[in-house]
């Protein structure tokens, strides 16, 4: 049986990417979570215990998440648990592991802005990666109004100001 989480947390160390021998792309990273509760008689919020993850991102996920996050960020992250026993000498733990299925920035602490990477097919049976930088309408005219800036507005469609996203491919129906 596979048990799926959901956690919140703070990036605690910086994300270490490697690529194996046999080309798998892995990143790695602490995440610490702690629980806030209302304490009623200091009539404040206070910091409860903080969890310790560690977070493993695999293939795609790795490479992404090696070039979007960064230590002291925010993020949410979704995968499957592993518990596992460990021993060092005369020290013992218990260390929880996530098999991350998904990471991204926890918004309700900030803006991000989203760079879709395109896969596509080469001759030689391999893949490779492009980036199509893709900003939804809404987003882009919400940044262009808050400075003042009305010329995303205005923009005519495939001009490169544009405010509508480019689709990635022949036969693509949406952005993302």
């Amino acid at each position: 049986m596979t048990d799926i989480i959901t956690l919140t947390g703070l990036v605690a160390t910086n994300p270490r990417h490697i690529t194996t021998s046999e080309g798998l792309a892995i990143t790695s990273f602490r995440l610490a979570s702690n629980q806030r509760r209302f304490d009623r008689g200091q009539n404040a919020w206070v910091d409860g215990d903080t969890n310790w993850y560690t977070i493993t991102a695999f293939r795609q996920l790795g490479v992404h998440v090696a070039s979007s996050v960064e230590k002291g960020q925010r993020v949410i992250v979704t995968g499957r648990v592993r518990v596992r026993d460990w021993e060092s000498g005369e020290k013992s733990g218990t260390t929880i592991e996530i098999d991350a299925e998904s990471i991204g920035h926890d918004l309700t602490w900030g803006r991000a802005t989203f760079t879709r990477s395109v896969i596509t097919s080469r001759g030689d049976g391999g893949s490779a990666e492009s980036s199509d930088s893709t900003t939804t309408a809404g987003a882009a005219a919400d940044d262009s109004a808050e400075s003042g800036d009305a010329s995303l507005l205005d923009a005519a469609p495939g001009d490169s100001a544009s405010t509508e996203p480019e689709l990635a491919g022949a036969g693509a129906a949406t952005p993302f």
